[in-house]
């Protein structure tokens, strides 16, 4: 019974149970060693040596298979990952850590060729500690990397820093020396018959690296190099497809503004057909365009206005439109788009669009072609203006000529045009046209009369080198302030008006024409250049004045002169108070006492000043002949002003 137990534990079968659970290489010597102790023959020792050899090479080349088996299913996952490949960072990350685990190294990184540098740089680490290792980069030829990129052939070395084959550089040798790397296996990755990049196994211990494991980091590389070749194919098709959808959009986008464009066009000409205004194609650019619209003529005053847009800087829109008139095309200056209104060399305003979003070129064709009709719509309002100016001034011609024409067709004309001549009506006449020295100035002002005309239901002509107004109302005198001053405003210079009435019926305006020229004549001699006025306000002296014809004005200086004159000049010598008693003196019909209390002083005062104006006007100028001419010259200086 105790031989044949000697014989199961020295026979070969133990060694098969040792290859069954995988026993560790030295556990096959346990056989041996327990024959030798039971003493069995020489001859039986020799088999149980022969089985171990065996059963030791059957266990080699179940670990060879085995290994290979985890290196095919890395090779597996890794080829599994390529086909699902979302991230490249991710691929080539698993890459290098299966290469690190499949190999049984410290340290796995791999790096790419810089082609625009020319060198090579670290891409991914694994199981890299220094930071300075993680940073590297190698030039063309230097260290075992930058030998392997260079030459694409895989190099091995069991201790990197004491290895002459490669040139070493103080940057190369500190990284490596600082991840304690001593023995580094690198393999390249290639696409086709170029190389992009290395992929590295490395020990920080000296270790050889056996031809299968040489060949497995070389089929990680090539499994990494796919990875990369097809993350670029990904990024230029991602590339390709944005560019495509980019282009589709700009399409679409284009065919929208063609059509938007087309819109544009076909409603702005239905809108020039049907007669409509600037406020019409105002509305229909910020239709079509969105956004607000303000439309100006060719003094900046509003034509119309579409949305919230505020009034723009004046320097800035006066640049703005010079070059859209300069340039031919819409410009723009911050958020606003300016587009000239021009007709030939004239210009005649602006639009200013402020959009809500950018303006492609086929909407700035849009905005442009809205300035060319607004141009269109100016144009031809101002011929009908002028036509119906003439129409109108005709009237007003015929109105105020002597001798009175047809009064019922003069009457019928009037209703025609929308003026009730029965209505009571003022003349207004001003010399501002004579001083327009230009054609195109003498125009301007003619066109602001009519327009100001028959916006208020009158009539305006030109006549005699002076522009009439008649204007229905009653107040004559506010008139001629009204058209005094808004002409001012237009021309940039003083103007005098001069009115009259109220009058009605086509028989009485010819005398208060009459009458409106005079005051105009009257205002002018009595130095009031640049005021309005009516005759009622001015008077008898008004009367007389407008008698008087063009020498007015040298016939009055010279009467103050030698009715008043040295009283005048004694008050500008000495600030005394002579003209303001006498006129006092007189208001009060030649009452001392009266005008003492009129002026606040004593009556002596007014005793003294009076004696001084005898003194100076001689002692007759209380006679009832020299008192006229004294009281209507202290009329006209006071009519003449201070500068008078």
């Amino acid at each position: 019974m105790a031989s044949r137990t000697m014989w199961l534990m020295s026979s070969p079968v133990e060694f098969l149970e040792l290859l069954a659970r995988e026993a560790a290489p030295v556990e096959f010597e346990g056989p041996l060693v327990a024959a030798r102790a039971a003493g069995l023959p020489a001859e039986r020792l020799a088999e149980l040596e022969q089985a171990k050899v065996v059963a030791l090479r059957v266990r080699a080349l179940l670990e060879r298979r085995r290994r290979r088996e985890i290196e095919l299913s890395g090779l597996y996952d890794t080829a599994s990952d390529l086909a699902g490949l979302r991230d490249l960072d991710d691929v080539l990350r698993a890459i290098v850590h299966r290469a690190r685990i499949l190999l049984g190294t410290d340290v796995a990184y791999m790096t790419l060729n810089d082609d625009e540098r020319g060198d090579t740089y670290m891409r991914v680490t694994d199981g890299s500690i220094s930071a300075r290792f993680q940073r590297l980069r190698l030039e063309m030829g230097d260290g075992l990397g930058g030998l392997v990129a260079q030459t694409g052939t895989p190099y091995v070395t069991s201790n990197y820093q004491e290895d002459e084959r490669f040139r070493h550089t103080g940057e190369i040798d500190g990284g490596v020396g600082e991840e304690g790397l001593v023995a580094i296996l690198g393999v390249p990755l290639r696409l086709g018959s170029s190389v992009i990049g290395v992929l590295y196994a490395a020990n920080r211990s000296a270790r050889p690296f056996a031809r299968e494991e040489v060949s497995l980091l070389v089929s990680l590389a090539a499994h990494a190099a796919v990875a990369i070749d097809t993350a670029r194919l990904l990024a230029e098709t991602r590339s390709a497809l944005a560019e495509l959808s980019g282009a589709n959009s700009t399409i679409r986008a284009h065919s929208s503004s063609v059509e938007r464009a087309a819109a544009a066009h076909d409603r702005m000409t239905a809108l020039v057909l049907r007669g409509g205004g600037v406020e019409d194609v105002a509305a229909a650019v910020t239709d079509v365009l969105g956004g607000a619209l303000l439309a100006l003529d060719a003094e900046g005053r509003q034509l119309a206005r579409v949305g919230q847009i505020d009034e723009p800087d004046r320097a800035d829109m006066v640049e703005a439109v010079a070059a859209s008139r300069t340039e031919g095309r819409s410009v723009r200056r911050g958020p606003l788009w300016y587009a000239a209104v021009v007709a030939g060399a004239e210009n005649l305003g602006a639009l200013v669009l402020r959009p809500d979003g950018e303006l492609v070129d086929a909407d700035q064709r849009i905005l442009e072609r809205a300035a060319l009709v607004t141009a269109l719509l100016l144009l031809f309002r101002r011929t009908v203006a002028e036509a119906e100016g003439r129409v109108r001034g005709e009237l007003l011609d015929d109105l105020i000529a002597r001798p009175l024409r047809d009064a019922h067709a003069l009457r019928s004309r009037a209703r025609r045009l929308g003026v009730v001549l029965e209505a009571p009506h003022v003349v207004v006449a001003r010399g501002a046209y004579a001083l327009a020295a230009t054609g195109s100035a003498r125009q301007r002002v003619l066109s602001w009369a009519t327009t100001y005309a028959s916006t208020r239901g009158g009539l305006a002509a030109a006549r005699d080198g002076r522009v009439v107004l008649m204007l229905p109302g009653r107040d004559a005198g506010s008139s001629a302030r009204a058209v005094a001053r808004d002409l001012s405003r237009v021309t940039g210079r003083p103007v005098t008006a001069g009115a009259s009435g109220p009058s009605a019926g086509p028989a009485s305006l010819a005398t208060t024409f009459a009458e409106a020229e005079r005051c105009l004549t009257a205002l002018g001699a009595l130095g009031r250049s640049g005021q309005g006025a009516s005759t009622a306000e001015l008077g008898f002296v008004g009367l007389l004045l407008g008698a008087v014809g063009d020498s007015g004005d040298r016939d009055v200086a010279r009467f103050l002169t030698t009715t008043v004159g040295p009283v005048v000049d004694y008050d500008g010598r000495r600030g005394t108070a002579l003209v303001k008693t006498l006129e006092a003196y007189f208001g009060v019909g030649g009452s001392l006492a009266r005008a003492a209390e009129l002026l606040h002083v004593h009556v002596n005062t007014v005793t003294q000043r009076l004696e001084r104006v005898g003194q100076l006007l001689g002692a007759d100028w209380q006679k009832p002949e020299r008192a006229l001419e004294v009281q209507l010259a202290l009329r006209l200086h006071r009519l003449r002003g201070p500068s008078g």
